[in-house]
């Protein structure tokens, strides 16, 4: 693997994807809608690692702005050998109190970015005859949380169903399905989740690096930590109406 692009790449884990690739020598193309940041993480990346990073500011909410970052995924000349589909947020609301536009922009970011980065760096890929993608889900996906929940649920579907169809092709294809993170995720969504500390909150360092350990052993899901194993495993099991308890449901967004 010499490339690697990673988008959401200034904070959590994103940023931890990009530290850890460039130790181990990897190029990167960083994605951010912040440019400022996006500049002052490469500077530092490249200053303590060695490699080379490239910056791509960019909205992935904005179609235009998203094309560019495919464009660099088909781009030939420059092949990216490991796609880091990450970038995210959450809109911390109830449906109803929530503006239809603010709904959109979630689902641009969350959904077709995944698909169109997805299919730009898949299709060159498959061309190549190798590469990776890890797309960032989220163990939300198997709740009723609100439209973040569900379109974590479309990004693990979708992912199992493109690892299945490009089996054999040399591209290996992963979703990771994290739990609550110490990142600056909560924060920015207003969400106060108190002390962060317990067997519940994971360290992003360590789940970045099963993550890639999981992808270079060629699983399709990736589930970091013993505790978050055990809970995908009831969670698959538990009648719909457990899932859709308001005690659950609104574990992703402030309480009604």
């Amino acid at each position: 693997m010499s490339t690697a692009l990673v988008t959401g790449a200034t904070a959590g884990i994103g940023r931890e994807f990009a530290e850890q690739l460039a130790t181990q020598g990897v190029d990167l193309v960083l994605v951010a809608r912040d440019e400022a940041r996006l500049a002052a993480v490469a500077g530092e990346i490249s200053g303590r690692h060695g490699v080379a990073v490239e910056v791509l500011p960019a909205d992935l909410s904005d179609r235009a702005q998203l094309e560019r970052v495919a464009e660099r995924l088909r781009d030939a000349a420059r092949p990216v050998d490991l796609l880091v589909n990450n970038a995210g947020y959450s809109l911390n609301s109830r449906f109803v109190d929530s503006a239809v536009e603010a709904e959109e922009q979630l689902l641009d970011v969350l959904v077709r970015a995944v698909l169109v980065l997805s299919h730009a760096a898949a299709t060159a890929m498959v061309g190549r005859g190798s590469g990776q993608i890890i797309n960032v889900s989220s163990v939300a996906g198997l709740s009723a949380s609100g439209t973040y929940a569900a379109a974590k649920s479309y990004v693990t579907t979708f992912t199992e169903s493109l690892s299945g169809q490009l089996a054999g092709t040399g591209v290996q294809v992963m979703a990771l399905l994290p739990g609550y993170v110490r990142t600056e995720f909560h924060e920015r969504a207003g969400i106060d989740k108190g002390e962060r500390a317990g067997p519940f909150w994971l360290d992003a360092g360590d789940l970045v690096r099963q993550a890639l350990a999981d992808s270079e052993r060629g699983r399709v899901v990736s589930v970091p930590s013993a505790q978050y194993k055990a809970i995908v495993a009831v969670a698959r099991h538990l009648p719909r109406a457990i899932v859709r308890n308001p005690r659950i449901t609104a574990l992703h967004r402030k309480p009604d």
